[in-house]
Order: C-alpha cells, then structure tokens, then sequence
C-alpha cells in the first residue's frame, strides 16, 4: 500500500474520522462533567449536613453550659453523638475539614467535663473549634462551581 493510497483512503474517510473524533471527545468531556458534578452534589450535600450538626452541637453546649441542662447527662450523650457524626461526613470533604473535624473531636473528648463544671475555658475551646470548622466549611461551599 503506498503512500497515496493511505491518503486516498483518508479523504474517502475524512467525514468518518472527524465524526468518530467528536463523539469520542464529547463522550470523554460528558463523562468528566458527570463525575465533576457529582463530587460537587457530594461535598454540597456532606458539607450541609456538617453545618447542621454543627448548630445542633452548639445548641448542645450552650444548653449545659448557660441553661444547666445536665442533670440527666443526656446532653453530653448527644454531644458526642454529635461531633461522631461531624467526624465521619467530614472523611469524605476535601481538606482542611477532616483536620479540622479531628480538632473539633479531640477538643470535645478533652473538655466536655468543663462543660459540665460550667468552666469558661472549657465553653471557650469548644466554641473555637466550632467556628473553625463552620467557617471552613463555608469557605468550601464557595468554592464549589
């Protein structure tokens, strides 16, 4: 086959190649847009759901903390259900908030007790490592396209 044939064959084939060249470009640019966007929809959803858990955490502190609602220990309970929970969805975000969510844990695990004392320090530490995540987390939400 010599070299003008190929080329023969090419033009006879022209409009085939360039066809097949689209629609696997546009099956591969489809592809990645899916996947694209539903790690979006991912990050979008776990991250609403962190700042939910969030809020009610913090409801949690402020109920033992200004109301005394600890007489049946319940509070804590939650509270630590609470942060379990801001733990795992965080697994699945981007950094920082798996870091951050890992502070949120080992603050709580170390001043959950000053909560329960009415220690200001204690409220102090856990109310940082809320905010940090929740603003974090907001940070993350903008930069999603």
């Amino acid at each position: 086959m010599s070299l003008q044939d190929i080329r023969a064959q090419f033009r006879r084939n022209a409009v085939a190649l360039i066809s097949l060249f689209i629609a696997v470009t546009g099956l591969l640019y489809n592809t990645w847009r899916n996947e694209h966007s539903e790690y979006n929809r991912n990050q979008r959803r776990a991250s609403f759901e962190v700042l939910i858990q969030l809020s009610e955490l913090q409801q949690l502190v402020y109920l033992s903390y200004y109301d005394a609602e600890t007489s049946d220990g319940s509070i804590f309970r939650r509270g630590w259900s609470k942060v379990l929970i801001i733990r795992d969805l965080s697994a699945v975000l981007d950094k920082p908030l798996p870091v951050r969510a890992d502070e949120l844990h080992g603050v709580w695990d170390n001043q959950w007790t000053g909560l329960e004392k009415h220690q200001k320090d204690s409220l102090n530490a856990i109310e940082g490592a809320i905010d940090k995540l929740r603003a974090d987390t907001l940070e993350k939400l903008k930069e999603l396209n």
